[in-house]
């Protein structure tokens, strides 16, 4: 069996997006990353941890793997997307439904999409 340290994350500036993450998530950066450095560290809450890696290509096709995020202290996935917008995230597809259901894909500042879901508060009145 294996166990899953890391989920890492190509980048063109790894310390600028991990500090953008670090800013949405509330989470933390890796104890000495530094602007300039080749991999910076997003710590969560438990293992796996988010690793942000140098890359010399720029990002051209879609991700085969993403982070699916919802909203905490209340606020619902739609007041997560508008706060995201303001942060500096970008809708890349919204398949948000009539009924509620669905979610957003956005874009980070260097294009990586992840989902923004429905909060667990809001998938469980929709029972």
């Amino acid at each position: 069996m294996i166990e899953i340290h890391a989920v890492t994350i190509d980048a063109a500036d790894p310390y600028a997006i991990a500090s953008w993450w670090s800013k949405v998530t509330g989470l933390p950066l890796g104890e000495g990353d530094k602007p300039g450095d080749d991999d910076v560290v997003l710590r969560t809450r438990q293992d796996p941890f988010l690793l942000f890696q140098r890359v010399p290509e720029g990002k051209t096709v879609k991700n085969r793997l993403h982070l699916d995020v919802n909203g905490t202290e209340g606020r619902t996935r739609d007041q997560e997307v508008e706060w995201l917008l303001g942060q500096g995230a970008t809708v890349f597809e919204d398949h948000r439904k009539p009924d509620g259901s669905g979610w957003v894909t956005m874009l980070d500042p260097e294009g990586n999409e992840f989902c923004v879901c429905r909060s667990q508060a809001e998938r469980e009145s929709q029972v």
